[in-house]
């Protein structure tokens, strides 16, 4: 077993917002000097580079599915409620858990590896402040905040960032920690809060949306509140299982009651704990959508179908030539119809899907509609399949789609996470070589996956922009 050694630049900490009176006693650090600023290798992976491919390909044999970055992700910002070890299985190597990692490293947790397996030690956290540069390079980060409040009674956290597709305010977190009796004070770039009688209290709370962020935080923060909690209208994606049933397995009391009805029965104490998430649906959703697009035969497996929610009813719609499995989609060339669809929270269609979904149906004779519902940025990508050769309309949070055969290959940017994957689905379809710049965001969601399709006989490499 080996301690993982993160690289660290040692910088002092540069304060937020000076606190209240009430606030400094609430919050500790171990340290005279605070680490601002952090390195993350994955991030880097894709900074200043771009991706070429050579086009068209096709996908054969099998292709496996990675756990799920969106299940991972408020399950690490989790084991900080226990001083119980927490082992997790499998983690995927993408850049959004290297930076938790990071940020738990800095916080004081001891990360430990062996083969498959990585151990969190949170007996030894030294603060309740997640403050450094690294945490506002990340949206997850806000998650940290429920857990560090009802671990200590009060936790800080730097406001995080991400992708650029749109605000995603956390007013729901906040308001939903608020009913558990936390009393917070915000910053311009901060926000802390800090529970009555350093203490948390169960709550019946209703969601005036189904905020997957905000029902992790505060389920995450009730399980060590006093009584019992009511979320209503809380989100219902396979993640929001996926944490139920980690939380549980450290010895929570959560459980649905009602369609969208959870409840959270507090605990006073938590255990060790071995943990493996699901499959990343919208990993295996993408691989999915490049086999049709790419008029393959190619098994996608590692991951429950049943997750994708509306996603799968879509496809069929289309009429997609599909087998379905309860680890495994097989797909098959296809004669797909245009379809009109609306991004919806779970069990809808996933907005995480839209731009590859907008990516298929360029392909697809006669016209389709895509209405975003969740993020208002979100078809930045159009523009860039334009490029390529696409016919896309926008109208504000409307995106018309006339599907055509041909299309040319040229230098694109990609916009976002998802979008970086999408434009290498297009380059399946174009004659001659496809240059994605500014592929950095790939790395987020995306575990190994120019690796994948080099064993696909893809000719895709990424070299210096």
């Amino acid at each position: 077993m080996k301690t993982i050694i993160y690289t660290l630049i040692l910088l002092s900490l540069n304060t937020h917002a000076v606190c209240t009176q009430e606030f400094q006693r609430a919050f500790f650090d171990t340290n005279s000097k605070r680490l601002s600023s952090v390195v993350d290798d994955l991030a880097l992976k894709g900074v200043g580079k771009k991706i070429v491919v050579k086009g068209p390909f096709k996908l054969s044999g099998e292709i496996k599915i990675n756990t799920a970055k969106n299940a991972y992700l408020p399950i690490l910002t989790s084991v900080i409620l226990s001083d119980k070890p927490v082992h997790l299985y499998d983690l995927p190597k993408i850049s959004d858990v290297n930076k938790l990692k990071i940020i738990l490293s800095e916080l004081g947790v001891t990360i430990t590896e062996k083969g498959n397996v990585t151990t969190f030690d949170s007996s030894t956290l030294k603060t309740n402040m997640a403050v450094c540069d690294m945490v506002t390079k990340m949206r997850a980060s806000i998650l940290f905040l429920g857990p560090l409040i009802a671990r200590y009674g009060a936790g800080k956290v730097a406001l995080p960032g991400g992708c650029p597709i749109g605000a995603r305010p956390i007013d729901l977190h906040l308001e939903g920690l608020k009913a558990l009796g936390v009393n917070f004070e915000e910053g311009d770039d901060f926000v802390q809060g800090i529970g009555k009688f350093n203490s948390l209290v169960g709550s019946d709370i209703s969601l005036y949306f189904p905020s997957v962020g905000a029902t992790e935080n505060i389920m995450s923060a009730a399980i060590l509140a006093k009584g019992e909690t009511i979320i209503r209208n809380a989100a219902k994606e396979p993640e929001i299982d996926d944490l139920m049933d980690f939380l549980n397995a450290m010895g929570a009391k959560i459980s649905w009651i009602g369609d969208g009805v959870m409840k959270i029965e507090g605990v006073s104490e938590l255990k060790e704990v071995h943990y493996r998430a699901i499959g990343d649906r919208i990993e295996a959703g993408t691989y999915v959508l490049m086999g049709l697009m790419s008029r393959s035969h190619v098994k996608i497996s590692g991951f429950n179908p049943e997750h994708l929610g509306d996603a799968l009813n879509v496809l069929k719609m289309m009429g997609a030539n599909m087998k379905v499995g309860p680890d495994y989609i097989e797909v098959f060339p296809s004669q797909l119809r245009p379809v009109d669809v609306t991004t919806l929270p779970h069990p809808g269609f996933p907005t995480d899907m839209q731009a590859q979904l907008m990516a298929l149906l360029t392909t697809v004779e006669g016209q389709s509609k895509i209405t975003e519902t969740l993020f208002e940025n979100r078809f930045m990508h159009a523009e860039y399949f334009n490029k390529l050769g696409a016919d896309i309309t926008v109208e504000g949070n409307k995106a018309t789609i006339n599907g055509k055969e041909n299309f040319v290959p040229n230098k694109v940017v990609a916009t976002d996470l998802r979008a970086a994957a999408a434009l290498i689905m297009m380059a399946s379809r174009i004659e001659g070589v496809t240059e994605i710049h500014d592929v950095k965001h790939l790395f987020r969601g995306y575990s190994d996956i120019l690796e994948k399709l080099e064993e696909q006989g893809v000719d895709i490499k990424m070299i210096n922009e």
